[in-house]
């Protein structure tokens, strides 16, 4: 027994339910091992939308310096960023991780129209969007 008074596979969060399968895997538990899996994985979706958006509203400032795009770069970017923080808020439906994908592609195609510094930010933001459809495949599994 461990010090914590737990014994061998299970405690009372994650009982022992009949054994261990293929892998070495404990049949009958969640294969994440979270509480509610599905909560978390819109946690790691709505922190990298966030921080896509509060990353584009930063890019206002150094565009404007560079003279770059105007008026219509800033509507632009606002715009992006705004949407971002709308797509934080319907995570809970499946086509909102779908319809956030395209905010990176939107800035990849911005980049070529207003500065190229937002094709960068459109490749940076893409890849961590890909990481994050990634985690949730892994963690949801074929949910």
């Amino acid at each position: 027994m461990s010090e914590s008074g737990e014994s061998g596979g299970g405690g009372p969060d994650r009982p022992d339910v009949g054994g261990t399968g293929p892998g070495g895997k404990v049949q009958g538990q969640r294969p994440s091992g979270l509480r509610n899996p599905a909560a978390a994985v819109r946690g790691v979706g709505a922190a990298a939308l966030g921080a896509e958006g509060v990353g584009l509203l930063l890019a206002i400032v150094p565009l404007r310096v560079l003279d770059a795009g105007g008026n219509a770069g800033t509507t632009i970017l606002v715009t992006l960023a705004l949407v971002c923080f709308v797509l934080v808020g319907l995570l809970r439906h499946r086509w909102a991780w779908w319809a956030a994908s395209a905010v990176p592609v939107a800035a990849l195609a911005c980049g070529f129209v207003v500065h190229l510094s937002l094709t960068v930010l459109g490749v940076l933001f893409g890849l961590i969007w890909l990481y994050v459809l990634r985690v949730r495949a892994t963690v949801l599994g074929g949910r």
